[in-house]
């Protein structure tokens, strides 16, 4: 193919090509063919996966820098047609499943029937809406009312758990009628998802990250981190001078405090947002993270890639997926299997008796949540996965290396030798760890209280983003309470923008949002809680819903209709 005449490659074709296992993905206009670079993606296969028969233009231009942008060029096959409409990756199938060794029983579970109600959910309602795309409308977005929520799912539990029978077919009946509900939902509270309107919406999106390009916003501003350093060192000092005094409790208090706010610059080196080198970022993060934290880096990157892509999808984002002890979705009652963890996530008896108590249980959780953490980072550098990553090969040895050494200095010479006794070993421990439940709260608020439903391959990179993420208002002055991650809605729009220069880019996305007339979700510290203790109310009192139909039909043998 000549570079001056490339062929034109249709719709049928890329489905061809994907259909035989090419990983064809589309980037401003070309197909790449991206099946040769997979597994040298430094951000791993399941970040190309997930794109794979869409048009990634905006994904792939966000996360990559213009050098990079460039080599991009070599894998392109040729042009495609306008406008490209987009497919549905292969990994959203139930047959991608067994190409991850996946037996033929769990396969059956996910077949077509499923996929069939799943679709029929996102398709059907679409058809019923006729928009003109970007004329200005308002939406109000109250906060979650638990107990009007409690008395529409008591209300019309008769209608839709018509046919439950107690058995896990009923049950999955149940989640799909919700899930088919809160679809409609995000179909209505939000721009149409029709060619036009999203096209208009994407434009909007490019034109905003240009300007951002434009006035210097990706640069980081040095001197901020200089700040931030007399901060960090001032609290490990203060950990020092008090373990040195034999204020062991007090010391283990400044100890997570430490590790509180140093994990904020190890988030910026994970998305290069500080050199915006690679290798250099990479080894400032796991620096941190690791030798510092005890907490992979690669783990992080890992599942926050998936995370950034395919937000609050319940089965291929991993940071909501939290069963038995969480669910923020009617989806997980069909007993998820993650396409990340390649793991079912059974809702079982388990799942019964925990999730309706997940609103009390929330705090508790995240004090403890650090100990999870060291596990999945342990889990992450023993599999293939962490050695999945080409160029990046070398970060696997670093990081087992750091955090050896993490262990060596905090386990060892510090919990075992230097803390007097067992009372006070496990208290500092739990102190220190509890304290940076500050942090697991502040991740987890910006997702677990938004919608989960997927509007369908049509919809929007930046729709998305903004429809699934709400940010945390707060004072400038408190910036540093929250470390950028107040931000988040901003952040998952331009994940490359350094930190600090958020809140600037934070107004400009206001003024998109105007103008798509999308809405910007942005609540307070205290609202934002109450939204997300809402939302995991409401998941509790559907399952109560169920739990109560379920008891109904067994001793009466009735259908609960009336």
């Amino acid at each position: 193919m000549s570079q001056n005449t490339p062929q034109v490659i249709d719709s049928s074709e890329i489905s061809r090509l994907i259909a035989h296992d090419r990983q064809i993905v589309v980037h401003e206009g070309y197909a790449l063919d991206l099946t040769t670079w997979i597994d040298k993606h430094p951000g791993g296969r399941l970040a190309i996966l997930h794109m794979v028969g869409r048009d990634a233009s905006d994904e792939i231009n966000i996360y990559h820098s213009t050098r990079t942008l460039l080599c991009m060029k070599q894998y392109r096959i040729g042009l495609t047609q306008e406008p490209w409409m987009n497919l549905e990756s292969p990994i959203r199938s139930p047959d991608f499943y067994k190409h991850l060794g996946v037996c033929k029983e769990e396969c059956a579970k996910l077949g077509s029937k499923e996929s069939a109600d799943i679709s029929s959910a996102v398709i059907a309602p679409q058809n019923k809406l006729n928009r003109t795309p970007c004329i200005r409308r308002t939406v109000e977005v109250a906060p979650v009312d638990c107990e009007k929520q409690t008395r529409l799912h008591t209300s019309t539990k008769s209608n839709e758990v018509e046919s439950i029978d107690g058995s896990v077919a009923a049950r999955e009946r149940y989640a799909t009628g919700l899930e088919q509900k809160e679809t409609s939902d995000g179909l209505r509270n939000n721009p149409s998802i029709d060619v036009a309107t999203q096209r208009a919406i994407v434009l909007e999106y490019r034109a905003l990250h240009q300007r951002i390009k434009d006035e210097g916003l990706y640069t980081c501003r040095f001197g901020e981190y200089a700040k931030e350093s007399v901060r960090y060192a001032f609290l490990f000092g203060l950990f020092l001078y008090l373990l040195h005094t034999k204020w062991y409790l007090t010391s283990a208090l400044a100890l997570g405090l430490f590790w509180q706010q140093i994990m904020f610059t190890a988030h910026d080196a994970a998305h290069c947002g500080i050199t915006a080198n690679f290798v250099i970022d990479t080894l400032i993060g796991a620096f941190i993270a690791d030798f510092c934290c005890g907490l992979s880096i690669g783990w992080w990157k890992s599942s926050h890639n998936v995370h950034h892509l395919v937000t609050n999808d319940p089965t291929h984002d991993p940071d909501i997926q939290n069963t038995p002890l969480f669910s923020n979705s009617p989806t997980f009652m069909k007993s998820v299997f993650s396409t990340f963890y390649n793991f079912r996530f059974n809702w079982d008896g388990v799942a019964d008796a925990l999730v309706p108590y997940q609103k009390y249980t929330y705090y508790p959780v995240m004090a403890l949540a650090r100990f999870n953490l060291y596990m999945l980072s342990w889990l992450h550098l023993v599999s293939p996965r962490a050695a999945q990553l080409g160029a990046a090969w070398w970060t696997r040895p670093i990081e087992i290396v750091f955090m050896t050494c993490y262990w060596f200095l905090f386990g060892y010479c510090l919990v075992w030798q230097k803390l007097p006794t067992w009372t006070t070993r496990i208290a500092f421990v739990l102190i220190s760890h509890m304290v940076t439940m500050i942090l697991h709260v502040q991740i987890t608020l910006s997702h677990w209280g938004m919608p989960t439903a997927d509007l369908g391959p049509a919809e929007s990179f930046a729709q998305r983003q903004l429809r699934t993420t709400m940010d945390v208002d707060c004072a400038a002055w408190l910036d540093f309470v929250h470390g950028g991650l107040q931000f988040q809605a901003v952040h998952h729009l331009f994940p490359r923008v350094p930190r600090h220069n958020l809140r600037q880019v934070q107004g400009m996305v206001r003024e998109f949002c105007e103008k798509t007339e999308i809405q910007y979700q942005c609540y307070g510290f205290v609202r934002g809680n109450k939204i997300v203790l809402g939302r995991l109310e409401e998941v509790s009192n559907m399952l109560k819903t169920l739990v109560e139909c379920q008891k109904f039909m067994a001793e009466t043998g009735e259908s609960g209709l009336h």
